[in-house]
C-alpha cells in the first residue's frame, strides 16, 4: 500500500506525536507515505477570515503538488481539520468551474494545475478500510488485555463528509480497538464536539464540553482520538476542568496510532507517548505489566 501523506500545521507543532506515531505505524505496517513535497498550511485554522479564495486556493495548491508528480496514490490525512479543508475544495470545484479557472490563476504562478480527482483519505478511514482489524490481529505482539478504550472522534473527521462512518453513531474505531486485545468503553459522547477553537473566544463553553467528556469515560483507561485540536482540548485542560468540576478527572488521552503501535509493540519513544500532557501511572503500569508478562512468557 502507498500513499500520498499530508502532515499538516499541527503535526509539526502541538501534535508531533501524532506524526511521528503514525509514521511508525504505517512503516511498521509495510504503508509506503510520500510526504508532498513543499507542502504549506491548507488554511484550516484562519483562510476562510481573509478570503474565500485563499481557503481554497491553499488546499489546493498541496493537492496539485501531489497530481505534479504523477504517482497514483490516494492521498492520507491524519488532521481532521486539514482532511476537511482539502475535503471542501474538492467539492467545491465539482459545483463551481469559475471557482477551479480562479484556482489556477492563482496557482500558475508558480506553474502548478490543480484538476479534481485526488481521492483525500482520512487516516481513521484508512486503519479501518485498508488495513483493517484483520491485520493489526495479526500484527499485534503486545495484547492490550485489561484495558478499557473510550473512542473519541470528534468532529470535523466525520461532519460534512460522513465517507467512511455514521456521523451520529460513529463505530469505525471499535473493531480495531478490539483486533489489539483492548476492551471498547461505550459511551455516547464518541462524535460530540469537544469546543475546539471556543477556547479562545468562550473557554466556558469549551471547558464545559470537555468536562462532560472526560466524565463519560469514567471507567476507561484512556480516550484515543484522531484530531489533534479534539487531543490538544482533552488532554492540557484536565486540571482546570477537574477544579472546577471537584473531582479528579485524569485520564489518558492517546492518538489511535500511539495504541496500536503500543499493541504492535513499538517503543514508547517511537509513538512520543511522553509527549502528551497526561500519560498515567495506572495505564503506564497495566503496560509495563502486559510487557513483562509477555516478556516472561517467551
Amino acid at each position: 500500500m502507498k500513499y500520498f501523506y499530508y502532515p499538516g500545521c499541527s503535526l509539526e507543532g502541538t501534535a508531533i506525536e501524532y506524526d511521528a506515531s503514525t509514521r511508525a505505524v504505517m512503516r511498521s505496517l509495510g504503508v509506503e507515505l510520500i510526504e508532498v513535497e513543499d507542502w504549506t498550511c491548507c488554511g484550516a485554522s484562519a483562510g476562510d477570515v481573509a478570503s474565500y479564495l485563499l481557503t481554497m486556493v491553499l488546499p489546493a495548491r498541496n493537492l496539485a503538488l501531489a497530481q505534479r508528480t504523477g504517482v497514483d496514490a490516494d492521498l492520507l490525512v491524519p488532521c481532521s481539520s486539514c482532511y476537511l479543508n482539502l475535503r471542501k475544495v474538492e467539492d467545491h470545484v465539482k459545483q463551481n468551474d469559475k471557482l477551479l479557472r480562479d484556482i489556477n490563476q492563482v496557482l500558475a504562478e508558480e506553474q502548478l494545475a490543480y484538476k479534481s480527482g485526488i481521492r483525500i483519505r482520512h487516516l481513521m478511514d484508512v486503519m479501518a478500510n485498508d488495513i483493517g482489524p484483520e491485520k493489526l490481529r495479526e500484527q499485534t505482539k503486545h495484547k492490550l488485555s485489561g484495558i478499557r478504550v473510550a473512542p473519541y472522534y470528534g468532529c470535523q473527521a466525520l461532519r460534512p463528509y460522513a465517507t467512511f462512518d455514521d456521523p451520529e453513531r460513529p463505530k469505525s474505531m471499535e473493531p480495531l480497538i478490539e483486533a489489539l486485545g483492548a476492551e471498547v468503553h461505550h459511551w455516547s459522547m464518541g462524535p460530540k464536539c469537544c469546543g475546539a477553537g471556543l477556547m479562545t473566544t468562550k473557554k466556558y463553553v469549551a471547558l464545559e464540553s470537555v468536562g462532560q467528556i472526560l466524565k463519560a469515560a469514567r471507567g476507561a483507561d484512556c480516550i484515543v482520538t484522531i484530531c489533534p485540536m479534539c487531543q490538544m482540548n482533552l488532554d492540557s485542560y484536565q486540571r482546570k476542568v477537574s477544579k472546577n468540576a471537584g473531582e479528579d478527572l485524569t485520564i489518558s488521552i492517546l492518538y489511535l496510532p500511539q495504541l496500536i503501535g503500543l499493541a504492535l509493540g513499538l517503543s514508547e519513544e517511537e509513538l512520543k507517548v511522553k509527549s502528551n500532557f497526561v500519560f498515567t501511572r495506572p495505564l503506564q503500569e497495566k503496560l509495563r505489566a502486559m510487557s513483562c508478562a509477555l516478556s516472561a512468557a517467551s
